[in-house]
């Protein structure tokens, strides 16, 4: 990063980002990142799709579409899945919302710094998501739909085989790659 800082610095970079980072190091920056002031960026809060169309996802994808190969759209992972978009639709009823404006109210309760990037191609779908803003969310709430959204209940992994290039990877300390 030191390296970085002194590229910006040198006015060569505007800025640093942060890509496909596992969540071990998420947690170990948060806090960090908060410190400094450094935003983060929530890149696909509605789970590719999944947690705007639930079930009928796979209905109205085109044949080409590469989330049809993704595993957690595959099988026993996709059974297992509906059954959490089920428990978000349960949450967001009680809220009267949809289970994708709940979604985006959870990663903007995640705190001030914290920016969702839902993608939409439907003016329909960018005002429903702005509508987000207006869920409030207590601890419980946050608590229910983090047990839903935690690590081990989400079944399959985000890419297939051929892509998981950062699967599993952790973000390997400063020591282990920078010379004193």
């Amino acid at each position: 990063v030191g390296e970085l800082k002194k590229l910006i610095e040198e006015g060569k970079i505007k800025y640093i980002g942060l890509s496909e980072a596992s969540a071990a190091t998420i947690r170990r920056i948060s806090p960090l990142c908060r410190e400094l002031g450094i935003g983060i960026v929530a890149y696909s809060p509605l789970g590719r799709g999944f947690l705007a169309s639930g079930p009928k996802l796979l209905d109205s994808l085109a044949d080409g579409d590469f989330r049809r190969t993704q595993p957690r759209f595959q099988g026993e992972n996709w059974d297992h899945n509906k059954t959490l978009f089920e428990r978000v639709s349960e949450i967001a009823n009680r809220k009267g919302c949809t289970p994708s404006q709940l979604a985006l109210a959870w990663v903007h309760h995640q705190g001030d710094d914290v920016c969702p990037i839902p993608g939409t191609t439907k003016i329909e779908n960018f005002n429903q998501n702005i509508g987000a803003l207006s869920v409030k969310l207590t601890p419980e709430d946050m608590s229910e739909l983090e047990a839903i959204a935690s690590t081990d209940a989400v079944k399959g992994d985000r890419y297939m085989a051929g892509m998981s290039t950062f699967k599993g990877a952790d973000t390997p300390p400063l020591s282990s790659w920078k010379s004193e």
